[in-house]
């Protein structure tokens, strides 16, 4: 299975999914449409297809984006302040090794046996060295981590995804990955003990921060951005990594009318002459990357991948100061019985 890795030893998880969402659709932006009304047309009747309740699901993104406002981010963000960086590591952990037994699980599946040796190892690896998964020691042994859900073994098994959908609090879906969710939960030992789903939750959130606040600023319609770029990362998942950026039928500014672009444009723009360089335009609370990429440049996509980075870095920089901590913390406890 595809498996995305980057230089800390430790995960987090879910801000590596949303930071892979917005990468596979900043991605997918960088091409030149010779006819962009027609371009944009024939992705909207991409877009209709895979998206025929967008009234409904806009609804529901609108209810999750409140509730994440005024009752989620705030706790987070409080979880964030008292608990330090290496206990965060620590839960992450713990939750990715959890979800190790889902992976082996659907590993066989879909007959990927030595792939399931592997994670096999891993689990058992992180679960008893790692002291239940709260150190990721089996990256450090070449063991890498693998994403592997019933919805991918569904659609191994030749299962069409079905309509998008946008479920209350669960988020971005479809039916096929949906109905998957139920096995995947049974199959988790933390379904069954009490309060873990809301801890796992909390961190989840707050791990996701550096990446939401991402997609609120590269696009200029977060509904649009968010569906297609969690339609490719499925995709892309299913497919082991495989897939291309030409392999993928959405664009991710199909619902954004030409139109309303030009008009979004000074009147002065038509005869103001073209800037020698190319740069990030901006408005308020927003990068204006749309734009730059419906005129085939790349600036606004350097924009958007450079505030990734610096995503990747600060994270990278967390989990060296969570490695340290524990070092000292080691130290202190040998001392202690010297």
């Amino acid at each position: 299975m595809y498996s995305p890795s980057y230089k800390s030893n430790s995960q987090a998880s879910l801000l590596w999914v949303v930071l892979s969402l917005s990468a596979l659709a900043v991605t997918g932006c960088a091409t030149t449409d010779k006819d962009p009304v027609g371009a944009t047309r024939a992705s909207k009747g991409k877009a209709d297809l895979a998206d025929p309740y967008e009234g409904f699901n806009r609804s529901m993104y609108g209810f999750n984006m409140g509730l994440d406002k005024h009752f989620l981010k705030p706790i987070s963000s409080g979880y964030k302040t008292v608990t330090p960086g290496f206990m965060q590591t620590g839960v992450s952990n713990f939750f990715t090794n959890l979800k190790g037994i889902n992976v082996v699980l659907n590993d066989v599946l879909q007959g990927k046996f030595e792939q399931g040796a592997s994670d096999t190892g891993r689990f058992l690896t992180n679960s008893t060295v790692g002291l239940l998964g709260l150190f990721d020691v089996a990256s450090d042994l070449g063991l890498q981590s693998n994403v592997e859900d019933f919805g991918q073994t569904l659609a191994v098994w030749g299962v069409d995804q079905g309509p998008y959908l946008v479920l209350p609090v669960l988020g971005p879906t479809t039916v096929r990955d949906g109905a998957a969710i139920v096995v995947d939960k049974a199959a988790n030992p933390g379904t069954y003990v009490p309060g873990t789903g809301i801890v796992e939750g909390i961190n989840d959130r707050a791990n996701a921060e550096g990446a939401l606040n991402f997609i609120d600023e590269a696009a200029l319609d977060p509904y649009v951005f968010t569906r297609e770029s969690f339609l490719q990362y499925r995709k892309n998942l299913i497919n082991d990594g495989k897939s291309s950026s030409t392999d993928y039928d959405f664009d991710i500014d199909a619902e954004v009318d030409v139109g309303e672009i030009s008009a979004a444009k000074p009147k002065e723009a038509a005869t103001a002459p073209k800037p020698k360089t190319d740069t990030v335009k901006k408005l308020p609370g927003r990068v204006e990357n749309t734009l730059d990429v419906k005129k085939g440049n790349a600036s606004g996509n350097v924009g958007a991948f450079d505030s990734m980075s610096k995503s990747f870095d600060n994270a990278a920089l967390e989990f060296e100061k969570a490695s340290d901590k524990m070092d000292r913390i080691g130290k202190k406890r040998q001392y202690k019985h010297h």
